[in-house]
């Protein structure tokens, strides 16, 4: 049996899930309907804004749903009057168990890492910041306890050195909606062999990815210099590392979203601004230097670093803390 004979109900919000649905679109599966966040004001205007997946849905003609409450009973009888032989979530939120059980075939997800690690709502983001040097996708059948389910297929890809996590979002991206037309087909075809979680070792340090807030981006200078390299890499370009920077009592924020690990002996104490003011900026650190590559002051525009330091010349009067 071909999945593309499945109807399918597709859930999703942001970009990384576009790529998915494309992809079931352009490769025509019957995708029924879609279920998206609603509109949300945004911007200095307070605009309403749609998701990345409502515009994508709508400009192909494809009915989209967006509930506020997805236990709302209006609701339950408008997903249930698409008729779906299987629901696919990307990068959507918690479902009730009234939602993922509604289907004959079920409803898988697709994750943004090796599942048992980082389960939550920023996988790839931790997996940068923790140094890891492999990361992937993994689609799993929904249970009640979030990204637990018993998982049907993984792709592997390697983090390079200097990767960001926008480099391997997008990277996974693609891989991802590859991966959710093969499990759709493999359920279709009754191939699957799913796989317990709990048969897997589990790694206290990457079983969770909490979701990231502006504190989580503030560099500690004390820290090794690779630790705060990972951390600005898994931060670029969103949500973003950062700093304070003083002169005297004039404090100005600086986001830093590419940079590199230099580890040297030195003298200086942890936070201390060394330049040529022509080609290099860097900031002590615990055991060497973070030379910052690419950076932004608070209310100007993001620069290389040359460039940076043509409208900001006096920078080793700063402390960064």
């Amino acid at each position: 049996m071909s999945g593309k004979n499945l109807r399918i109900v597709f859930m999703g919000t942001p970009e990384f899930a576009v790529t998915s649905l494309k992809a079931l679109v352009e490769n025509n599966y019957q995708v029924v309907g879609v279920i998206t966040a609603p509109d949300r004001p945004s911007g200095r205007g307070l605009q309403l804004h749609e998701s990345d997946v409502k515009k994508y849905a709508v400009s192909v003609g494809l009915p989209v749903l967006q509930p506020e409450k997805l236990k709302d009973p209006d609701f339950l009888s408008q997903l249930a009057a698409l008729n779906a032989d299987i629901q696919v979530v990307v990068a959507f939120r918690m479902l009730p168990e009234a939602v993922w059980m509604m289907p004959p075939m079920g409803t898988f997800n697709l994750h943004g890492s090796l599942l048992p690690n980082y389960r939550g709502a920023a996988p790839l983001n931790w997996a940068i910041i923790n140094g890891d040097t492999e990361s992937g996708v993994t689609t799993f059948l929904l249970k009640q306890e979030i990204d637990t389910g018993q998982i049907l297929f993984q792709e592997k890809v390697t983090i390079s050195p200097e990767e960001s996590v926008g480099d391997l979002h997008d990277k996974l991206m693609d891989i991802g909606a590859q991966l959710v037309l093969t499990t759709i087909e493999a359920i279709a075809n009754k191939q699957i062999q799913p796989i317990d979680q709990s048969t897997f070792t589990l790694d206290p340090i990457r079983l969770h990815a909490p979701k990231l807030f502006k504190g989580d981006g503030k560099l500690n200078w004390s820290d090794n210099a690779q630790t705060l390299v990972n951390r600005i890499r898994g931060l670029s370009p969103y949500p973003t590392a950062w700093t304070n920077i003083y002169l005297g009592e004039v404090e100005t924020g600086l986001k830093i979203f590419k940079a590199k690990a230099e580890v040297t002996s030195h003298p200086h104490q942890p936070g201390a601004l060394l330049s040529d003011n022509k080609t290099f900026l860097k900031i002590a650190c615990a055991d060497g230097y973070v030379q910052l590559l690419n950076l932004q002051l608070a209310g100007k525009k993001q620069l290389e670093v040359a460039d940076f330091l043509r409208g900001f010349p006096h920078s080793t009067s700063y402390i960064a803390r």
